[in-house]
């Protein structure tokens, strides 16, 4: 994702990660660290991603390093839920926890 993440581009990423775990990966990264703008839709699109992986028995990490977004997050709890990664490498260096 680049740019915004709100109400126009949010189901792009829902369709992204529907087409993904129905091909069979449960386990997903989504990568931020384009992203400067993150409003309630896109929230909800990243809680969504999130609920799809999980109903697979799948994991989802986030590569976020944007401040501002960070920032959104924290905000509304969600540090707490999800799992932040400066970069994609070490995103997908994390070893799964069962």
């Amino acid at each position: 994702m680049t740019g915004e993440l709100d109400l126009g581009t949010s189901p792009m990423l829902r369709q992204a990660v529907v087409a993904a775990v129905a091909d069979g990966h449960n386990n997903l990264v989504i990568d931020l660290s384009g992203v400067d703008f993150i409003d309630s839709a896109g929230l909800g699109s990243v809680i969504g991603a999130l609920r799809r992986v999980r109903s697979h028995d799948g994991h989802l990490l986030l590569v976020c390093s944007e401040q501002r977004v960070l920032r959104v997050f924290e905000m509304c709890d969600l540090d707490r839920v999800f799992t932040f990664h400066v970069d994609i490498d070490s995103a997908v260096g994390t070893p799964v926890q069962v």
